[in-house]
């Protein structure tokens, strides 16, 4: 059967160095590249959709057919002008070690099946829980897809921790600025609609802390546990940070575990503007952070940290009779222990060879640059009378939306042009640029944590949303 799968090395260089090139050429060229691409499902359909071959094709036709129809069918994450959602700036160097992790099939499960794999988690581990004050003989972590895995793993842990098996009565509280990922994994875990706690957030898009005390308080007097509370270490609308060391008061009293959702906004710590800003984030039980966003890797590796590994592990391990030979002893430590996964591939890889590749202060210089670099948008639009900034500067992330001085639009109207603004953009493929919705007005959004975005790519992208809207005017006063 081998012969069906098997190439000759000749073939497999051949082919290999042709992916290789094709991956260089994308990442020299990018910026000659749109960021944006759309297409119906009608016409994916008309393309893809057949049945699966009995018989095979030439490895080279497949590849021709998959570069003219799904790669142009992306959009470009890591293109300087992809300014929305939160993008995914990526490095050559970790591309490449993900290549080395998935052709060598490396399983990063158990200790006995890849001890290097397994110690380079531990020691990229080591480097994250150093970067946030966790401490680092007690503490640990694990390497997830994402931080909605992290969330959920996170979660879980604390369940165990602070309820048993009996939650019934448990109540978990978080923000209306909290990611969607939390939700999501606080109904996995069973939780009903009436155990969770949303709370509105103040003017700057921060938990208000009064009201988290009463909710508590309200909850207690009613008989039920506040178990755990999830704060925010820069939210994906705005980039704001909860005020943590208030947060962890608060927890450390009542006895609640303190999760900080750092999936964002965690790695502006290498800043020392985002290091201020995320003051108190060494006190949480549990810190989820992902390096596919702003530590500049690609896609999928999130992290979850604790202060102590051993929760982790409590919480997860099982030890069914088909693994008995591959425990290893104490100091070996299996990941399949530390959360859901059993079969994981090597996501350590990439971030350590990045790491080590750079060095730690080409990251600290590229955070620091992007949260500069908002700063600087600001700057720009509060000198523009056709601009206004709904929510500031934040981690790298600015909200703001047209609205020229002196044509005194209503708000339905100035929500509609923003709209379309986006919709022109977008249609343009010049630019990846979406709205939100921030104190019931739609917004323009932009997140700046690509390093390779200039204030030059910002203004030409400004001058092109100044184009359309003017067009939208135009044309309605007609």
């Amino acid at each position: 059967m081998s012969a069906h799968f098997d190439l000759s090395i000749d073939e497999m260089k051949a082919y290999g160095y042709k992916i290789v090139d094709l991956i260089a050429e994308h990442w020299a060229n990018l910026e000659d590249k749109k960021p944006v691409t759309s297409a119906t499902r009608k016409e994916m359909d008309s393309i893809f959709l057949q049945e699966a071959p009995d018989k095979g094709m030439p490895p080279n036709e497949v590849l021709e057919f998959v570069m003219e129809n799904v790669i142009p069918y992306s959009n470009v994450t890591s293109h300087p002008k992809f300014y929305s959602f939160v993008p995914g700036p990526s490095n050559y160097i970790s591309t490449m070690a993900d290549s080395l992790a998935t052709g060598f099939n490396i399983f990063s499960g158990g200790w006995i099946v890849s001890p290097a794999a397994a110690e380079l988690e531990i020691v990229t581990m080591n480097w994250l829980l150093k970067m946030f004050n966790f401490p680092v003989k007690a503490g640990g972590g694990i390497f997830t897809s994402g931080g909605s895995m992290a969330n959920l793993t996170a979660l879980v842990t604390a369940r165990r921790i602070k309820c048993g098996d009996d939650f019934s009565k448990a109540v978990i509280y978080l923000s209306d600025q909290a990611h969607s990922s939390n939700i999501k994994a606080i109904r996995v875990l069973g939780f009903k609609k009436e155990q969770i706690r949303i709370l509105p957030t103040d003017i700057e898009f921060r938990i208000s802390i009064n009201k988290l005390k009463n909710a508590i308080a309200k909850d207690r007097l009613e008989g039920l546990q506040p178990f755990c509370f999830i704060a925010s270490a820069g939210t994906t609308n705005t980039g704001t940070v909860d005020p943590l060391d208030d947060i962890a008061d608060i927890c450390e009293a009542e006895n609640m575990w303190f999760h900080i959702d750092g999936a964002y906004g965690g790695a502006a710590i290498l800043s020392d503007k985002g290091a201020r800003a995320l003051r108190g984030i060494e006190r949480a039980d549990s810190l989820t952070v992902d390096p596919h966003k702003w530590f500049y890797q690609p896609y999928e590796i999130g992290c979850l940290l604790v202060k102590d590994s051993s929760w982790l592990s409590n919480t997860f391990s099982e030890k069914p009779e088909y693994l008995r030979d591959i425990e290893g002893n104490e100091s070996e430590i299996n990941f399949y222990d530390y959360g859901v996964q059993l079969t994981r591939r090597f996501r350590a890889l990439k971030f350590y060879m990045s790491i080590k590749t750079y060095g730690l202060e080409a990251f600290k210089e590229a955070v620091t640059y992007n949260i500069q670099l908002a700063d600087d948008v600001e700057d720009m639009l509060r000198k523009s009378r056709n601009w206004e900034i709904i929510s500031p500067a934040t981690l790298a992330v600015i909200n703001f939306r047209y609205n020229p001085i002196g044509l005194n639009l209503s708000e339905e109207e100035i929500d509609s042009l923003n709209q379309e603004i986006s919709r022109r953009v977008m249609e343009s493929k010049e630019a990846l640029l979406v709205t939100t919705i921030l104190n019931k007005q739609v917004v323009l959004r932009m997140c700046l944590i690509n390093p390779k975005t200039t204030i030059d790519h910002i203004r030409d992208t400004f001058l092109l949303c100044n184009k359309f809207a003017e067009e939208i005017l135009a044309a309605k006063s007609k």
